[in-house]
Formats: structure tokens, C-alpha cells, sequence
């Protein structure tokens, strides 16, 4: 391989037939150099040319190639996934990281978006790039430019061009968490709802069970919710206690905007012994928002993960 391209922002790297295999912008090179530990590459294309060797696996990388990434993130500062001019969101700062590695204007699409607030520990992305690389490159250098941001690439890897983060995902889980006890919290801030009253985790799982299957999800779901239909099937939805903790699951294929929040604060009101198994049943039956208990805050629900049956 050798240079054919060196610049000030960028260089290309070639094979002897005169195809291109990598086209890096310096800001990856810099990466690049961190990661093994040489001097600056700015005005050597002798350096440039050795760390294209260690970044790719293969010298002959297919065009745009398509990866799938899994994010871990802190929801709280930002507005959501979705990218948005009110404010710094996940999207934005993942595309942001993927033009300083690529030089490249990149669109991610996600499994879901997330409400301001809510925080994932699995959600599945897709990005393509111009300029491939080996996956674990991609994983590195995203988690460098992504500092300080509190979100993390958890793993990394080429998929096929027909896989969708989004069209293609089956089946979506996610978790509630809430804090149970009198005393305020401290470190947990921002990562649970505190539900200073009792909770009888028992009754709100059976409670809980009236909501699985195919139903008309008026009652929970926003009034600004896009959905071109209220129902949906929930196919599971759990809640178990773990000492002073209160978990509240669910999967389903997709959700209504507000849905699970909506659900959770109902079930609280199960728990507290405001409400019986049979008020829930007229809740969702009534198809009607004013009947919803009180929507839980963003503070405590997770994005766990997406499924992809048959995907790759």
C-alpha cells in the first residue's frame, strides 16, 4: 500500500492496483496515534501509512460498510436520543463523534427514541461510513471522541446493509427502577424514581398482567403521541422487589410515546393500595388519558435491549 493523498486535514491510503482502502480524517489519526503510541503523523505520511496498517484489518475494505453499534448512556443531560435544537441530545453527540473519527456528515438510527431523561443500557444503533474500518477501531476511537459526554459504545460490529437499528428490530425491552424507602436520595438522583410510601410488589405484578396482550393504549399514552394507532401488544411486562428497590419490565414489538411511564405510575397506585386490579382494568378499558394514574418521571426508566430475530 502507499500514499496517494496527504493534506493538511486528511490522507488516502492505496493499494499497488490504485484502489483506495482508507481515506482517514487527521482527527482519527490522532486517535490513532493515542492508541499506539507514536509521535504527531501531521507532516509524515511514513507515520500516516503505519497506523492505516494497524487500523485495518483487511486492505481491501468495502464500500460504506454498515455497523452496528450498542450505547450505554446517562439520559440526564441531554433531550432525548433524537436530535433537537432545544438542547444536546444522543444522536447528535454520537454524529458529532462519528465526523471527527470519519470526516464524514453520518445519520444514526436507533432502536428507540428515548425521551429527555431516559437512559439505556443496550440500545442498538446503526451508522455507515465511507471510510471503513475494522470494528473494534470504530469502538475505540467513538469512545475518544465521545469523552465527556456520558454515553459509551459498548460493542461494535459489520452488519450486512440491510439491517435497520430501527425497521428491523422485533421486539424492544425496557425496565423501570424505583427507589423505595423514606429517605431522599443522593447518589441514585437522576437514576430511579423515590417512592417514599410502601409498595406491594406482588399486587402490582398481578395487577400488571391485565395490561398484557393487544389493547387500545389511549389511557397511556401522551396526547401528543405521532402513533397512527393506539394499540399495541404488550407482549410481558414483570415487577419484582430486590430489597429496597422496585423493578418494573416489559417488551413488546414498539411502544406509544409515554407508554411505560404512564403504565408505572398507574401500577404505583396499585402498590400504594390506592387503586385494585379491577380500577387498572377500567383505566385501560376507558381508553381515555384522564384516567391514567400519575406518569412516572423519566428518572428511572432504561432502554435494556433490542432483538433482531433473523437479523444480523
Amino acid at each position: 500500500m502507499r500514499i496517494v493523498h496527504f493534506a493538511l486535514d486528511s490522507f488516502v491510503v492505496a493499494s499497488r492496483d490504485a484502489k483506495i482502502v482508507a481515506h482517514f480524517s487527521l482527527a482519527a489519526l490522532d486517535f490513532l496515534v493515542v492508541a499506539f503510541g507514536a509521535s504527531s503523523p501531521h507532516s509524515n505520511p511514513k507515520i500516516a501509512y503505519t497506523f492505516c496498517v494497524h487500523a485495518l484489518k483487511d486492505p481491501i475494505v468495502q464500500p460504506m460498510p454498515r455497523y452496528k453499534l450498542v450505547l450505554e448512556y446517562y439520559g440526564k443531560p441531554f433531550v432525548g436520543w433524537q436530535r433537537q435544537e432545544n438542547g444536546p441530545s444522543v444522536q447528535a453527540a454520537l454524529e458529532t463523534a462519528c465526523a471527527a473519527l470519519s470526516g464524514e456528515a453520518v445519520a444514526a438510527q436507533a432502536a428507540g427514541r428515548t425521551d429527555a431523561g431516559v437512559h439505556a443500557l443496550g440500545m442498538v444503533v446503526h451508522i455507515d461510513l465511507a471510510k471503513g474500518l475494522a470494528a473494534d477501531v470504530v469502538l475505540n476511537a467513538l469512545n475518544h471522541f465521545l469523552k465527556p459526554a456520558p454515553i459509551a459504545v459498548l460493542g461494535a460490529e459489520i452488519v450486512d446493509d440491510e439491517f435497520h437499528a430501527r425497521f428491523s428490530c422485533t421486539r424492544r425491552a425496557y425496565e423501570y427502577r424505583i427507589i423505595n424507602r423514606r429517605a431522599p436520595l443522593t447518589i441514585e438522583a437522576g437514576r430511579a424514581w423515590h417512592v417514599a410510601a410502601p409498595l406491594d410488589a406482588e399486587a402490582m405484578d398481578a395487577a400488571a398482567q391485565i395490561l398484557v396482550g393487544h389493547h387500545d393504549f389511549t389511557t397511556f399514552r401522551t396526547t401528543v403521541c405521532q402513533a397512527n394507532s393506539p394499540e399495541k401488544t404488550l407482549d410481558e411486562i414483570s415487577v419484582r422487589r430486590a430489597g429496597g428497590e422496585v423493578f418494573i419490565g416489559c417488551a413488546a414489538r414498539s411502544f406509544l410515546h409515554h407508554q411505560v411511564r404512564s403504565m408505572t405510575g398507574s401500577l404505583v397506585e396499585v402498590g400504594r393500595g390506592r387503586w385494585r386490579a379491577s380500577d387498572l382494568k377500567a383505566a385501560l378499558e376507558a381508553r381515555d388519558r384522564a384516567r391514567c394514574g400519575v406518569v412516572a418521571p423519566p428518572d428511572g426508566l432504561y432502554f435494556l435491549h433490542a432483538d433482531y430475530t433473523n437479523k444480523k
